[in-house]
């Protein structure tokens, strides 16, 4: 009788136990990895890129020929109406929580219209704070048809995961949702987002290949687009945040034009303090680092050395900030430091977020090479003490 009644009870439990009925097997959903985003003629234009998972497991049922993904594209007033008309062509359902990038043309980072797209995307239930943020002025579609180096897997790309090559050299900081609303949102309001070139530096014995390279910045405000740092110009700002694990300078050497010396740049540390004097502000810099040598041509004393690193930090310190202040942009956020320290002269010198800034607001720019080390000594006599 008690096993009658054990079991009457299992099976009547049973009946108020949820099924899942109503999942979608994993094998018949398309996952989005990346979002590109343009804006031509009054309308949105975008791009949906679906990454074929098929490969990744290396499992028997594994089919080389698969295509690593598909782009699909579309356009609409709105973002939403855009992508609506790209599920009608679309058979099965579309899953968003593994989308790891979006990207913006120029003219999509205008006129306020990448801020309503972000929230946009981040109302949405199944997107994350972590993905990635880029803007180009290449053609989208082809940067997001690019296959990496060795037709690894899309995940594993540049713009899926750009946090794989930090330590290798980090001359454009990454930047998530969550870093882009935090930046926008507090002083000074503006926000560099990595600059996308396409590179055709690689190639295999078939065909020559392509692969992404961050190059510099577009800058965002709450207000609109600030405009582009790229290149040469950009080279400042790896120097001016303590997020900077690895880069490099290269200068000449004496007055020889071929005799040139790369040196990596290490274990930056930075501190920007503001000084205030009768409601004007002026900033000290110390940037601390450490420099290893890649190689010489003729012997050179380590005074020699620590002089020419300061001078060509400093040069694209410099270089950095003037360029971006001839665009209305505070790139090493010196506002936010004023705010931080002294939010009350802060609120007096205010203006929309930020406070004014000329040429002469850094006062002191020093940088302090803490170690010259030589790194492997295969040769001797290289560095004179």
């Amino acid at each position: 009788m008690k096993k009658k009644i054990i079991l009457l009870s299992c099976l009547a439990t049973s009946l108020l136990l949820s099924g899942c009925l109503d999942v979608t097997e994993p094998q018949r959903m398309y996952y989005v990895d990346g979002l590109g985003i343009d804006y031509k003629d009054g309308q949105y234009e975008i791009y949906l890129q679906l990454i074929n998972f098929t490969n990744v497991a290396k499992s028997k049922t594994s089919n080389p020929q698969a295509v690593p993904a598909e782009v699909g594209q579309s356009k609409g007033k709105t973002l939403e109406e855009a992508l609506f008309k790209l599920f009608r062509s679309i058979d099965q359902k579309v899953f968003w929580g593994h989308m790891t990038y979006i990207i913006f043309s120029e003219e999509a980072m205008k006129n306020k219209n990448a801020i309503s797209v972000i929230d946009s995307v981040l109302l949405y239930r199944e997107t994350r704070y972590q993905i990635w943020t880029y803007c180009t002025q290449d053609s989208i579609k082809d940067i997001l048809l690019i296959t990496p180096i060795l037709n690894k897997f899309l995940r594993s790309s540049k713009l899926s995961t750009p946090l794989d090559t930090d330590d290798q050299e980090t001359f454009v900081e990454p930047v998530n949702f969550r870093n882009l609303v935090i930046g926008l949102n507090e002083p000074n309001h503006e926000i560099g987002i990595p600059y996308v070139t396409i590179n055709k530096n690689w190639e295999t014995a078939e065909e020559r290949g392509q692969d992404t390279a961050l190059t510099g910045v577009g800058v965002l405000s709450k207000d609109g687009f600030k405009g582009f740092i790229k290149n040469d110009a950009a080279r400042g700002m790896q120097w001016m945040h303590n997020r900077t694990h690895r880069g490099e300078i290269t200068f000449k050497l004496g007055d020889n034009e071929t005799d040139y010396l790369t040196t990596t740049l290490e274990k930056i540390k930075v501190d920007i303090k503001p000084l205030v004097k009768n409601d004007q502000v002026t900033f000290e810099v110390v940037v601390k680092l450490n420099a290893t040598l890649n190689g010489f041509k003729t012997n050179v004393s380590e005074e020699e050395l620590r002089k020419q690193i300061i001078k060509e930090v400093k040069k694209e310190i410099r270089t950095t900030y003037k360029e971006a202040l001839a665009k209305g942009i505070d790139i090493y956020r010196l506002s936010e430091h004023l705010y931080r320290k002294n939010v009350k002269v802060w609120k007096k010198l205010e203006q929309d977020g930020k406070i004014p800034l000329t040429p002469s607001s850094i006062s002191k720019l020093e940088i302090d090479v803490n170690q010259v080390n030589s790194g492997r000594e295969t040769f001797t006599g290289t560095i004179n003490e």
